[in-house]
């Protein structure tokens, strides 16, 4: 009964008021407290009181503008980017590009593959020099090709052309003031007593360049072809038995080591170019991009690694264009310059190029003369592509310091130098041959690389040429063979090197260049005796050193070779100056000799497995004895000049326009733009 009674009256009535405080109601409903949480209720209220029309207005507005949004971004991204990477461009121009410009950059055409030998020979083609990058260049003193970074090497016909002509500068920016640069680089059109200065100017703006016409190409001939089928045997024992190492051990099939930096394949790299072996080339080049590396604890020898390297590698740069070989070369020439730190400036003969210390041999001070002085063309050229005048500075200190020491004999020479007291030592002794030859080269080379106006030079050169012909030369019985000997204390000895063969073309050099002509008339009886250095022999090979009969004897020839000398290297000097009397006279005689020395390397050194061998007995046809070792050389010097001496087209790097170093590496000569 109670119970229906109270539900039918309704709940009870209560005498209190609840009340309770949350965070809105305590400050008034919708009140405003700057709370996160509030602003984001207040919000979601305020869009929920839109309507859904005004709701998909204002996602579409704002879907919109994030578009554009997006849309700008891009836009000014790649302008940014633009205008960025031109500023890192700019930089790198005013870094890395050569302050003077090459008389004939890049001259030579991408090499061809090496399958273009397998079947018939077509003829060379030209190709016209790639397009400078960014249109970079030098002072307008002198023109000079930019390089470019991943350069890539362009194919040509089916094979090889030798050389394109010179680029010229036709539309070059005048200068407000005339160009000085560093000692030799600028060559102004007049003759100077003057040398050049030694002082480097900043690059200009670039200016636009022509090429001149090219002409008919030349075909390749059947000796030259010779020349190819055997660097690609050698080629093949090399990269077979000894790809990267220093050199092919042919017989057992193996490598030596010297520097441990790939001598072979850096010296053959602008031999692989004038032939046209594209394929071989490539493979080399990715070597010496991926393999290469000068970070190591070794000591070299300054001036193997300046004529072998360096100037393998500059040369190939300007054959090929491509900059990988500039950086390299930048490399190494810079981990060469401690040979330099000493108390006479006369450089040290051995650098550790990873610790960048350097000294002289363990028993001795000493540096052989022929050592310190043919470094310069390799270290000058280095100076004029990185604009670093370090290179350059160097080298001329030590040709300055020679040109004035006393212990010379009318212009010869001694052997040593010292490098504490930079005086010649062992006075008394002169030879052409080692330890003093390419002293001689190196005087008219530098003289003609730097456009003829270091006279110091040409004096230095002169006078000794002079000492030559009056203290060295005589004739030998019974074919009266005019011969270089060696002087000793005052006596006359009848002994010459095969190092000696040079002297032929580089007074072949001389004579091309305007200077006497009887040099030329001692160079052509000087090649007729290197030849008979090699007929005169059973297997048609010269010895590394002959001794000349000065008395007529019955049964005798001119040439006597003692047992301790009878080996051959496979040595260039003979060739290299065959090419030489070939391109200034025309002599098809020099080719002739040339080819009978080609056959007699191909009859007696030949490793059937691939590669060359020196021998140690050049008298013995039926035993010449190998000595297992494929010298760089071989591939760096000799069938390079064989090639050149074979080649119709006696503009192939044209001697007008290029300056080999001791080592065969072709280097631009210096000249007006």
């Amino acid at each position: 009964m109670y119970s229906g009674a109270a539900a039918a009256a309704g709940p009870p009535r209560r005498d209190f008021i609840s009340v309770t405080l949350g965070q809105e109601d305590a400050v008034g409903v919708g009140g405003y407290n700057n709370s996160k949480a509030w602003r984001r209720r207040s919000c979601w209220r305020k869009w929920k009181q839109l309507s859904r029309l005004q709701r998909s207005v204002i996602l579409f507005l704002f879907a919109f503008l994030g578009v554009c949004g997006v849309i700008s971004y891009t836009s000014m991204g790649e302008a940014w980017k633009s205008i960025t990477n031109k500023s890192l461009d700019d930089q790198r121009t005013e870094q890395e590009v050569p302050r003077l410009k090459l008389a004939n950059p890049a001259v030579l055409p991408a090499p061809q593959k090496a399958d273009s030998y397998r079947g018939d020979y077509p003829e060379l083609s030209l190709q016209k020099p790639p397009k400078p990058l960014h249109g970079r260049r030098g002072p307008s003193k002198l023109q000079i090709k930019a390089p470019r970074r991943d350069m890539r090497l362009k194919t040509q016909h089916d094979t090889v052309r030798a050389v394109e002509e010179l680029v010229k500068a036709d539309k070059v920016e005048k200068t407000e003031k005339s160009i000085i640069s560093w000692r030799g680089a600028v060559i102004e059109p007049d003759q100077s007593t003057e040398p050049p200065s030694s002082k480097i100017m900043e690059p200009e703006k670039p200016s636009s360049v022509e090429v001149e016409d090219q002409k008919e190409p030349v075909p390749l001939n059947e000796r030259q072809l010779a020349v190819i089928e055997a660097f690609r045997h050698a080629w093949k024992g090399y990269k077979d038995f000894a790809w990267g190492h220093d050199e092919l051990k042919p017989l057992s099939k193996s490598y030596s080591e010297w520097f441990g930096l790939g001598l072979t394949l850096i010296d053959a790299l602008d031999t692989l170019w004038i032939l046209g072996l594209k394929e071989e080339f490539e493979e080399a080049r990715k070597w010496v991009a991926t393999d290469l590396v000068f970070d190591k604890n070794v000591d070299v020898n300054l001036f193997e690694s300046t004529i072998r390297i360096l100037g393998g590698l500059l040369s190939t740069y300007h054959l090929s264009g491509d900059s990988l070989f500039l950086e390299k070369a930048k490399d190494i020439g810079n981990r060469l310059m401690p040979a330099f730190k000493t108390p006479s400036k006369i450089p040290y003969s051995d650098v550790n190029i990873g610790r960048g210390t350097a000294h002289p041999p363990r028993w001795t001070s000493d540096s052989t003369v022929a050592e310190v002085t043919s470094i310069q063309l390799e270290f000058r050229e280095l100076s004029r592509l990185t604009g670093d005048e370090k290179f350059q500075k160097a080298v001329d200190e030590v040709m300055k310091h020679v040109h004035t020491l006393s212990g010379k004999n009318d212009g010869l020479v001694p052997m040593f130098i010292n490098t504490n007291s930079g005086q010649f030592t062992h006075l008394g002794v002169y030879t052409l041959g080692a330890r003093a030859d390419s002293y001689y080269e190196y005087l008219l080379k530098q003289w003609i690389q730097g456009g003829k106006k270091e006279n110091e030079l040409l004096e230095d050169y002169m006078r000794a040429i002079e000492g030559v012909k009056k203290h060295l030369l005589q004739r030998s019985e019974p074919k009266k063979l005019t011969f270089v000997g060696e002087l000793a204390h005052g006596h006359f000895s009848a002994k010459m090197d095969h190092l000696v063969c040079f002297l032929p073309g580089t007074l072949a050099l001389g004579a091309h260049n305007g200077l006497a002509a009887d040099h030329m008339k001692l160079a052509e009886t000087l090649i007729e005796t290197c030849y008979q250095m090699y007929a005169q022999v059973e297997t048609g090979l010269s010895p590394e050193i002959v001794h000349f009969n000065l008395h007529a004897q019955k049964g005798h020839k001119d040439v006597e070779i003692k047992p301790a000398d009878r080996h051959n290297l496979l040595r260039p000097e003979t060739v290299e100056s065959l090419f030489y009397m070939y391109r200034f006279t025309g002599d098809k005689k020099y080719q002739d000799w040339g080819w009978e020395i080609l056959q007699n390397f191909n009859r007696y050194t030949r490793v059937p497995t691939g590669g060359y061998t020196s021998i140690n007995n050049v008298q013995n046809p039926s035993n010449p004895e190998p000595r297992d070792k494929m010298e760089s050389f071989f591939l760096g010097e000799t069938l390079k000049y064989m090639f050149l001496l074979f080649s119709d087209d006696m503009d192939l790097i044209s001697l007008d326009k290029y300056i080999f170093n001791t080592e065969a590496h072709p280097l631009p000569i210096w000249v007006p733009a």
